[in-house]
């Protein structure tokens, strides 16, 4: 048998080893086969640990050249009855059984560290209303006529309309030219809206400049980042300057899941920047060489910056229905999303079981290891 050589049966040992490696492995890949292409709702909570699992086969090399190190030791020390006096309690099946306890001990024992999961229990969260951040542009240019009675006076009428139709939805608004800032942090309080809403002109800033991109930026981060609410940036802007920060910063809006739109104020044909003293109009804008400023709305850049945030763009009319229009829309989309709630899997652990039974090989594996002591104290 295995048992009476004094010393180890390497070749059979080896054999009976990696044999059992293999099989061991090979259930494990069909189990994880299995799992993720026929039970639905099974996971690793860390499926990062599992590369430790092959990693770990490192131990059954380790343990055979062991064995083979000792056969050889014992055989270089002595003849063949004198090797069985010196290792009398030398037995190939139980050096084979204790390792193979270890070793799939362990190797339970690396899946539990894995986090093996299982959805029992499906669970409904309802996510009502959107985050609206709204951008709107306060450089001088908002002054123009060519929508009545200016494109400052049909944003913010615009804007009242929107604000009109927040149910359980929150807003927040950043106010641009050369610069932008937070007018009103995000909040579902709709009177606050109004009332700095009121407050905004086109002298709210003084540094002259269109600053789209850094705009969406700051609208970006003022979201609040644990709301599992829809969110969307408006950006209400004639869109003068060509801007390649705009169509970055849109990207990046919507490659962290946020729409955002772009509403036109003014007409592409344009018209003067006037001179307002006291409420009145004192003359027109002129440039450096006295020739009077036109600003026209650049239709083509507010449709780029809207295909790269992944929304609309709308041309502002006197009345404000676009804008009223793409308010229903992104209400529209926010409900679509999230139609009778988050569905989510509430998963729960299942690692005790393979933590159990690896706790218990490895514990059969050191009474085997004091079994072999108290063989060689006895003999």
């Amino acid at each position: 048998g295995m048992k009476g050589t004094g010393t180890y049966r390497v070749p059979l040992a080896t054999g009976l080893v990696l044999a059992c490696e293999a099989l061991v492995l090979l259930v494990l890949l069909g189990l994880g086969w299995w799992t993720s292409t026929e039970v639905s709702g099974a996971r690793f909570d860390k499926p990062d640990m599992l590369w430790l699992i092959p990693v770990s086969s490192i131990l059954v090399l380790i343990y055979l050249i062991g064995m083979a190190r000792s056969a050889r030791a014992t055989r270089r020390l002595a003849a063949m009855p004198t090797r069985i006096r010196i290792a009398p309690g030398v037995s190939t099946a139980r050096s084979v059984v204790r390792f193979l306890c270890w070793r799939f001990g362990l190797l339970l024992v690396l899946l539990a560290l894995a986090g093996p999961q299982y959805g029992s229990r499906v669970e409904e969260v309802k996510a009502e209303g959107i985050d609206l951040m709204v951008v709107l542009d306060v450089s001088n240019s908002m002054d123009c006529q060519d929508l009545r009675p200016d494109r400052m006076e049909v944003a913010r009428r615009s804007l009242e309309r929107v604000i009109d139709r927040l149910k359980g939805d929150r807003m927040g608004l950043v106010i641009f030219a050369a610069v932008p800032y937070v007018q009103l942090p995000i909040t579902t309080d709709r009177s606050a809206a109004r009332l700095f809403l009121s407050t905004v002109s086109t002298r709210s800033i003084m540094e002259q400049g269109t600053a789209i991109g850094p705009a969406i930026e700051l609208a970006e981060r003022s979201f609040d980042q644990e709301s599992a609410a829809g969110k969307a940036i408006i950006v209400l802007t004639d869109g003068e300057d060509h801007d390649e920060k705009a169509l970055s910063a849109a990207r990046q809006a919507a490659a962290n899941g946020i729409v955002v739109h772009t509403v036109g104020m003014g007409t592409p044909q344009g018209g003067p920047i006037p001179v307002v003293r006291n409420g009145r109009i004192q003359g027109f804008h002129k440039d450096n060489g006295g020739q009077t400023v036109v600003t026209r709305l650049n239709e083509p850049m507010l449709q780029e910056i809207a295909a790269a945030g992944g929304g609309t763009y709308t041309r502002a009319n006197a009345s404000g229905d676009g804008l009223v229009a793409l308010m229903d829309q992104i209400q529209g989309m926010a409900t679509a999303r999230t139609e009778g709630g988050y569905r989510y899997t509430a998963y729960d652990d299942q690692f005790q079981y393979p933590l159990a039974m690896g706790m218990l090989l490895i514990l059969i594996a050191v009474v085997l290891d004091q079994r072999k002591r108290t063989n060689l104290v006895i003999t």
